[in-house]
Formats: structure tokens, C-alpha cells, sequence
């Protein structure tokens, strides 16, 4: 699947646009990572643990934003976007979404 942040394909002909497609996942917080995170907070520095949690998010987010396109029988995503948002104490949702394609 051919994915693009912007509203153009690179060598590609848009046909037509077959409509809004995402994904998305909600992640919390372990205990253990929030031990290691209160202690990275006061020597400083990346926080290893969250940054790997982030991007699995934002790999499965996209899994499934594509899987939604395959099953629409689209070529491609056009305008992809990712949003972040706090859904309770702990826990946060990453979205992908994007406008799906099919190429001519």
C-alpha cells in the first residue's frame, strides 16, 4: 500500500478518492516503565521504554488504517496524518488517518 502526506501520489494518477480510512490504538502506562521514567526525569534523557511503546502504537495504527484501505480495494493513502490524545490518566490513543485511493 502506497502511503502519502500529501494530497498528491509521486508518479501515480488519482482515479478517485474512495473516502476517509484509520486506525487506531490506546496504550497505558506500565508500573515499570513509570519507575524507570521517574528516574529518567531527574538524571534527564530519553525515556527508551516510552518511545518504543509510542512507535509500536503508531506501527499498529497504521496496520490497521491500511487493512481498512485493502479492504475497500483501494492502491494507495493520500494525506496522512497522525493525532495523539490523552483518553484517561495513563493511558493515551494514537490515530492514523488518511484519505484512501485508487490509481489509475
Amino acid at each position: 500500500m502506497k502511503m502519502y502526506t500529501t494530497g498528491e501520489a509521486v508518479g501515480e494518477e488519482i482515479e478517485r478518492s474512495m473516502g476517509l480510512v484509520r486506525g487506531n490504538t490506546i496504550r497505558a502506562k506500565n508500573v515499570g516503565r513509570d519507575i524507570l521514567a521517574s528516574f529518567r526525569n531527574l538524571v534527564g534523557g530519553e525515556i527508551k521504554d516510552y518511545t518504543e511503546m509510542l512507535t509500536d502504537a503508531r506501527d499498529e495504527a497504521v496496520a490497521r488504517m491500511v487493512k481498512q484501505a485493502e479492504d475497500m480495494g483501494a492502491d494507495g493513502i493520500v494525506e496522512v496524518r497522525f493525532t495523539t490524545a490523552e483518553t484517561m490518566g495513563g493511558a493515551a490513543e494514537i490515530l492514523a488517518y488518511g484519505t484512501a485511493v485508487k490509481f489509475k
